[in-house]
């Protein structure tokens, strides 16, 4: 049988992975002892894993993640406040499939974008779309679009991403325009399309950040109804290493290599006689300070 031919004609019609998949079959001898509906199976198996591949790169690539963010590498056991079971929880992404909401808030270095874009990631792996975009640039595009009459294909666009991220909202209060331009993008998503928020500023103190109280109101009714809610604190986990022990567990360290020796600490100064060794340091009793 003339493989080249079938092969030509598998590219032709756009089956690469069941033209590399016969390639392979041909080179390797255990492939005779099957049958031809075993065979055939398998050729398709492959096509359609070389498929799901393929859309899982492009869809990934179209989400433009700020980070290479998976739910595998997040850190757990930073203490920040993130609940395991909850994440792996959302993981499964069964929130998107019921068109539901998630808000993380934080202070700055907590990894809400990193969490966000781990949830996204994990969305896109299971066939879903999504979509980052930071809200301060989201809002100035939005201004943009519709003075050069690209709103409704902006928006349309963004409208059909299973999962928007918007990061960093409220960094600053909205103007009047910006906050009827948000409006308009949850309320095409609402009970449609997931959508998730972060912020350092805490969810009560959103109504404010948008400013116009009825368009408020409006934008949080849509965003807090059956949301799902991360609340992380703590430190920043871009600090070094070094700046993190000094904090709260440094009284857990043992001194380090820069410290000064007990033999060198400052004490009462002695002769040369026999050593004497180091006096205990000065105790409080009663207010007085008692001296040895």
């Amino acid at each position: 049988m003339l493989r080249t031919p079938t092969i030509d004609n598998l590219m032709r019609l756009k089956l690469g992975g069941m033209a590399r998949a016969l390639v392979e079959q041909g080179e390797q001898p255990n492939y005779q002892s099957l049958g031809f509906e075993e065979r055939l199976g398998l050729l398709v198996d492959r096509e359609l894993q070389d498929r799901d591949n393929r859309r899982l790169d492009r869809n990934l690539k179209a989400a433009k993640l700020r980070s290479q963010a998976c739910i595998e590498d997040i850190d757990f056991h930073h203490p920040r406040g993130l609940d395991r079971s909850q994440v792996l929880q959302l993981a499964s992404c069964q929130w998107v499939d019921t068109r539901q909401n998630v808000l993380i808030v934080g202070p700055t270095g907590a990894g809400k974008t990193y969490v966000a874009c781990a949830l996204a990631q994990a969305a896109v792996r299971q066939g879903h779309t999504a979509l980052y975009l930071r809200a301060p640039r989201m809002l100035a595009e939005l201004v943009t679009a519709r003075a050069d009459g690209r709103l409704p294909r902006l928006t349309a666009a963004w409208a059909r991403a299973g999962v928007l991220v918007v990061d960093d909202f409220a960094l600053q209060p909205l103007t009047s325009q910006q906050a009827g331009e948000l409006l308009e993008v949850i309320e095409d998503r609402t009970q449609l399309r997931s959508t998730i928020v972060t912020s350092q500023v805490p969810v009560n103190m959103w109504h404010q950040a948008i400013g116009e109280p009825t368009v408020a109101d409006a934008i949080l009714d849509r965003l807090l109804h059956g949301a799902h809610r991360i609340e992380l604190r703590g430190e920043s986990m871009r600090r070094p290493d070094g700046d993190v022990q000094k904090g709260t567990r440094h009284s857990k360290r043992p001194p380090a290599n820069d410290d000064p020796p007990a033999a060198l600490a400052p004490g009462p100064k002695v002769g040369h006689g026999p050593a004497v060794p180091p006096q205990p340091p000065p105790q409080l009793e009663g207010g007085a300070l008692m001296q040895h």
